[in-house]
């Protein structure tokens, strides 16, 4: 029973610490205390890829996610790298994903390591929903062996930056009387889809705190990011009423590789669409859906990105309409430089009935 009246909310977001790392040392605890970098072969620094996550430990030499996997090596070329274990992180996403679930009547999993709860109607006040959180962070410790941080307040923009407060291991209760001083000190990056960019031109304009961003004239934040400008404003202010709903359906299914090396080879390009084409379509039926467009994504070697797609006349799970597709729409980068990433997708999915299941298992 809610004792705080009807319209209390009380969220919680649920963060593994370094998840893919965390899962590594867990399973092999002889990794302990080692710098660990999970991503691509660094190849004793001629790799190409990048850090999908690594250790605490790691990130003591200035290793980060994303960043190029040769850097990290010449950052710290005695880490221990290994390369992704996605069936291994999902095995332990779920088993993580199901204990969450049972702690929250509204579930909402966002990513294979993060997850919100609302918790609203299962507990009294934040003093409970404290507690609450403690019991889940050692719930996720005793049956996976890796740390989380949670974040607790009253809408889902605040938990997400408060579960970021006190990595790792961390718990930051931010309660409604106090959601104005814990943001306003915090720089604007930290709100949720700013980026870079954003950061910039904020930066730019003389906002460098949500504090800042809070009393901006909104007018002239929306001439200069239009829609965003007002959601950024409200966000800054403590403002957010989206609720904590189940994920639907996938919007899209993609796969993508970086070569070893520059390659300029566009038949050696081909038959790598054509094994993606197939690991997309495998993907496909496994989840059960028809796709209507394929994308391709292009990286040249100075590192330029591009996409394509074609709509198609009608839903289909034709493996020959993907690669047929993705290697026409190839074509664009013939004779444009060496490639250094391709990657092959499918988007407009539409669940399949029953009969197109079982008539695409001729494909």
């Amino acid at each position: 029973m809610c004792l705080q009246g009807e319209n209390i909310r009380i969220i919680f977001h649920v963060d593994m610490d370094s998840f893919y790392s965390s899962v590594e040392v867990a399973a092999d605890p002889s990794l302990r205390g080692l710098p660990v970098v999970v991503g691509s072969d660094p190849m004793k620094g001629e790799g190409r890829g990048v850090v999908s996550t690594c250790s605490y430990e790691a990130r003591k030499y200035g290793i980060h996610s994303a960043m190029a996997i040769s850097k990290a090596y010449r950052l710290c070329p005695n880490a221990v790298y290994l390369r992704v274990n996605m069936p291994l992180y999902k095995k332990v996403s779920a088993s993580i994903m199901e204990a969450l679930r049972e702690h929250s009547s509204k579930f909402q999993q966002v990513s294979v390591d993060e997850a919100y709860l609302d918790v609203s109607d299962l507990v009294s006040d934040y003093d409970s929903a404290a507690e609450l959180a403690l019991k889940i962070k050692e719930e996720v410790h005793l049956k996976e062996g890796i740390t989380c941080s949670i974040g607790v307040a009253p809408n889902k923009s605040i938990a997400k930056i408060a579960s970021d407060y006190q990595k790792p291991d961390g718990l930051t209760v931010v309660r409604p009387e106090d959601v104005r001083s814990f943001l306003h000190p915090l720089d604007v990056s930290r709100i949720s889809g700013i980026g870079k960019k954003t950061s910039s031109i904020l930066y730019e304009m003389g906002v460098r705190t949500i504090g800042d961003l809070a009393t901006y004239d909104v007018q002239v934040l929306r001439e200069r990011f239009g829609k965003f400008g007002l959601v950024m404003h409200q966000l800054a202010n403590g403002v957010d009423e989206r609720v904590v709903v189940e994920r639907g359906d996938v919007k899209s299914i993609s796969k993508e590789d970086t070569f070893d090396r520059d390659t300029s080879d566009m038949e050696y390009v081909e038959t790598v669409i054509d094994t993606l084409s197939e690991n997309v379509h495998g993907s496909l039926l496994k989840k059960k859906y028809l796709f209507k467009t394929v994308t391709i994504k292009v990286r040249l070697e100075d590192f330029s990105t591009y996409t394509r797609a074609r709509t198609l006349g009608a839903y289909s799970s034709d493996l020959t309409a993907i690669k047929r597709t993705a290697n026409m729409l190839l074509q664009e980068f013939r004779g444009r430089g060496k490639l250094r990433l391709v990657g092959v997708g499918v988007t407009k999915l539409e669940k399949m009935d029953e009969k197109q299941t079982r008539l695409s298992d001729f494909f």
